[in-house]
């Protein structure tokens, strides 16, 4: 749509790396207090309602702020991931890994007497690179993506439907990006920066949102690179699969950014449940929806 309010239309150039920026800024003091949890989900949250303000003052699709009944799947997949991703580092943490995190060893290889920045966007690409393998699988083999459908099916993209993953596929993506970083010795402080960042970008691709990324667009995945991710077509929805940044989809010839028009329909061929437990089985008995399709 066109938005002919110049406020909107300057705000629309310099929102997403505000609203990246600011929780970034937000994190950092955490890790200062000592306090990096409590400042990330304080960050996270007001990022949230942020987009969901915005996503009513200036949205991307104007049908897209309508409901399409899949609030409670989506708040329950968000609310099973971020719980057994905590799960995950607890027993992490019990088991005495997280505290190891940048102790220096022979088996080292981490780089830790580079600047943060520099730490922080290695980690990046270093975790990206399994990331966004990771994701191509997904969209080629039939066994990942019966797993990675339920994200997929969602015919919409705001804010609140970034976390809708089906848990295997989640654990899918943990295993491809985190395991690489420990080995190399990652810092904890840069873990914190990576993560959090992760999580804000997510919210940011996925919201419905009129921004203008600019040269943002081939250096991030911005919401107007991702949103093509999602289209129903599948000639366009196999690419632009990084995570946080598109180096590898323009390294390996998976990005696409039409300037001449905007996505349409969003979705997939399969036809899932709408209720969320028939979405955490359907993978498992994927042949009943894959005829369909």
């Amino acid at each position: 749509q066109l938005i002919r309010n110049p406020v909107k239309e300057i705000l629309s150039y310099i929102l997403w790396p505000l609203l990246l920026g600011l929780p970034i800024y937000a994190v950092s003091l955490g890790i200062e207090a000592g306090r990096p949890t409590l400042y990330f989900n304080v960050a996270y949250l007001s990022l949230a309602a942020s987009l969901f303000i915005f996503e009513r003052v200036m949205p991307y699709r104007d049908e897209w702020v309508k409901s399409d009944g899949q609030e409670f799947p989506d708040f329950a997949h968000t609310v099973l991931n971020k719980g057994l991703i905590q799960l995950a580092l607890f027993l992490l943490l019990i088991s005495g890994i997280i505290e190891t995190m940048g102790h220096k060893s022979a088996y080292s290889f981490w780089p830790s007497g580079l600047p943060m920045a520099v730490q922080v966007l290695i980690a990046m690409v270093v975790s990206e690179f399994g990331l966004y393998w990771k994701h191509r699988l997904a969209h080629t083999w039939d066994f990942l993506w019966r797993f990675h459908s339920v994200h997929h099916s969602v015919e919409k993209l705001w804010f609140f439907n970034t976390g809708r993953f089906h848990f295997v596929d989640t654990f899918g993506g943990l295993l491809f990006s985190i395991p690489l970083l420990f080995i190399m010795g990652v810092p904890g402080d840069v873990f914190i920066y990576f993560s959090s960042i992760t999580a804000f970008v997510g919210l940011l691709t996925h919201c419905n949102v009129y921004m203008h990324g600019g040269i943002l667009n081939y250096i991030f995945i911005t919401p107007n690179v991702h949103r093509w991710h999602h289209s129903k077509k599948v000639e366009e929805g196999n690419n632009n699969y990084g995570e946080n940044l598109v180096i590898f989809d323009i390294l390996f010839g998976t990005y696409y950014h039409p300037k001449d028009r905007h996505v349409g329909t969003l979705g997939i061929k399969e036809e899932i449940p709408k209720a969320f437990l028939g979405q955490l089985a359907a993978p498992f008995v994927w042949n009943k929806y894959r005829k369909k399709g």
